[in-house]
């Protein structure tokens, strides 16, 4: 009996290449994702999430009316990243399967890939809270049990949270943790690759796109006025003391004496300082000084209050290293929970007069375009994806580590 090939369709190959990538997914897969089909063709493609109203709360009889302030945050799906393949005729008389194995699966975890490392790379510049002690590895249990009570601190909910890390780093916390991990289910093993299990009230997951962060040349300690040098609801922190022509790069994280983080509905001061992460290149004057951008932004009274100032002074302490010495390369492991971020698709366009299919799954859009060119007798095909990621949530995520 004579083998039957079935000829590669449109919808053959957009059905098998977007479950590709979705299943290739591990970063992506652990935060809120969200779609929405006309967005991305409507006000320039820029999508308004609401933020969390936040309250005081009155003490005794007399009413204390408040004003409420909604804000919101702005997630721009402007970004594409893609996959170009040229098909031959013969080529494209292989099986379905076939096809799948052989180019499909490739070239969607290429793609998936590529993506996650633009989204990291990104966002964990956005994240300021640190547990543990900046080094080369993870190898201790308590920078993880460490994270977890952040993220507890910071009011994130319990459940949905995840850690991921690089290879390296999960290797030493396995060796640590080895006892503790659940054994993960077949069928969850051929869904979520990269998935090593659960311990510490984590799902933990591994993957080598994990970004590598090279701090600036700043050294160890300067001072800030925290009388002059930080106005509450104002991004910025001035200091003074430091070594001219020093850097700061945008991801470092700092603290300032005397400035410690609080419980954001009860406003009790946490025994901790406040991590605020620089979250624009910086360099030292001549004069030793320099003002940095950063985030959170520290607000000392109100419903938005997140951090106590103490004592105000023109000597509290500034440490800059609290994600690693100067000019120190460190990968940098994340826990955090789901909607600590956020990722969103839109439908491209599609020419009702082309081969253009849209295809959704697990709030992803992509869109496969074909062609055909005659000289060579192939069939030109190209997959894309229109994206845009957003920090929503900062406090509910941590770098372990460093």
């Amino acid at each position: 009996m004579a083998n039957s090939w079935k000829t590669i369709s449109d919808g053959d190959l957009v059905r098998k290449a977007l479950p590709a990538f979705t299943n290739a997914r591990r970063f992506l897969k652990t935060i809120n994702t969200q779609y929405d089909p006309t967005k991305g063709r409507k006000d320039g493609g820029v999508l308004l999430v609401k933020d969390p109203v936040e309250f005081t709360v009155r003490s005794g009889a007399v009413m204390n009316v408040q004003d409420i302030t909604q804000t919101t945050q702005s997630i721009t799906m402007a970004t594409r990243r893609g996959i170009d393949i040229d098909i031959s005729s013969i080529d494209h008389t292989l099986s379905v399967e076939d096809f799948d194995e052989t180019i499909i699966q490739p070239a969607m975890q290429r793609l998936v890939s590529e993506i996650e490392y633009v989204v990291l790379s990104d966002i964990y510049k956005d994240v300021f809270n640190i547990t543990g002690t900046a080094a080369s590895a993870l190898d201790t249990k308590l920078a993880v049990h460490n994270a977890y009570a952040r993220l507890s601190q910071c009011l994130a909910p319990e459940d949905n949270r995840h850690i991921l890390m690089d290879s390296v780093n999960m290797a030493q916390a396995a060796n640590s943790f080895a006892s503790y991990f659940q054994p993960t289910a077949a069928i969850e093993k051929a869904f979520s690759k990269g998935k090593v299990g659960s311990a510490a009230g984590f799902e933990w997951w591994e993957s080598n796109m994990v970004p590598t962060h090279t701090a600036g040349t700043r050294t160890t300690t300067a001072l800030c006025n925290t009388s002059t040098g930080i106005t509450s609801g104002t991004a910025t922190i001035a200091i003074t003391g430091a070594t001219a022509a020093l850097t700061f790069k945008d991801g470092d994280v700092i603290t300032v004496g005397d400035m410690y983080a609080i419980n954001r509905e009860t406003k009790n001061r946490y025994a901790h300082l406040q991590d605020f992460v620089i979250t624009a290149d910086a360099t030292v004057a001549a004069d030793g000084t320099v003002t940095l951008s950063v985030s959170p932004t520290p607000t000392t009274s109100g419903a938005k209050q997140n951090v106590e100032l103490v004592t105000a002074g023109a000597s509290k302490t500034v440490t800059l290293t609290r994600n690693g010495a100067a000019s120190s390369a460190l990968v940098q492991t994340l826990a955090y929970h789901r909607d600590a971020f956020a990722f969103v698709t839109a439908d491209l366009y599609t020419d009702p007069a082309a081969r253009m299919t849209i295809s959704k799954k697990d709030n992803i859009s992509m869109r496969l375009w074909r062609g055909t060119e005659i000289v060579n007798d192939t069939f030109p095909m190209r997959f894309d994806v229109l994206f845009g990621w957003k920090t929503i949530r900062g406090e509910w995520a941590s770098r372990v580590g460093g």
